[in-house]
């Protein structure tokens, strides 16, 4: 009697059970794919911050959503060729920036940068001073003597890229990978045993007589 009350659960709980984790695992991997993306880090410009091959996440913001200091995934066919590229917000529409070496002044204020731990200087880099146009960013790599960014291209709006090419910007933390992860896995286990319970309901359903030898 015992037995048959808990298979009797069990097959109750199925009809909940599936519905719900498939709902989960939809809805959570619907929720990622329209929010993050996955970006693979293919050259040397933002070490040591990130070294190729490091997988990141990247949230996909509006433009009046950046910061000074966020490293973002941008497109930019003028300036960089094929695949869209990490690079660090140094200055935003508005900003004076003035570089001179390894050092880097927005607005009268210099720039405290903990992310730069190679300090030699880019042999083919000159000192700039610009002011960045509205709606677009001025960009640098973090590895400056390795880095093709807003310094080698001032000629064109002082080097700065447009806004509108940005496609994400790096997460500084797992924490909300790691929940969307953590739900997909719950919903994952919810499907499974919610698969196990219309199982067991199908095989105590079957005829005595098929249970007989």
């Amino acid at each position: 009697m015992r037995q048959r009350r808990v298979l009797g659960r069990l097959r109750d709980a199925a009809w909940v059970l599936a519905p719900l984790g498939l709902a989960l695992l939809v809805g959570t991997g619907a929720y990622t794919l329209a929010n993050y993306r996955m970006v693979t880090v293919m050259g040397d410009s933002m070490r040591p911050t990130y070294r190729q091959g490091d997988q990141l996440f990247a949230e996909r913001i509006e433009a009046s959503e950046i910061r000074r200091g966020d490293v973002l995934l941008i497109e930019a066919p003028e300036h960089y060729q094929g695949e869209p590229m990490l690079r660090r917000v140094t200055g935003i529409g508005g900003d004076h920036v003035v570089g001179d070496g390894n050092q880097v002044a927005v607005n009268g204020k210099r720039l405290d940068e903990p992310y730069v731990r190679h300090r030699e200087e880019s042999l083919m880099a000159r000192p700039y001073d610009v002011k960045v146009p509205d709606g677009r960013l001025f960009l640098l790599g973090d590895y400056r003597v390795n880095s093709n960014d807003s310094r080698f291209h001032l000629s064109e709006q002082s080097g700065s890229i447009a806004a509108s090419g940005v496609r994400g910007r790096v997460l500084e933390d797992s924490a909300a990978p790691t929940v969307l992860v953590t739900l997909g896995s719950l919903g994952i286990v919810l499907v499974l045993a919610g698969i196990g319970g219309y199982a067991v309901r199908r095989r105590t359903r079957r005829p005595l007589s098929s249970w007989m030898v």
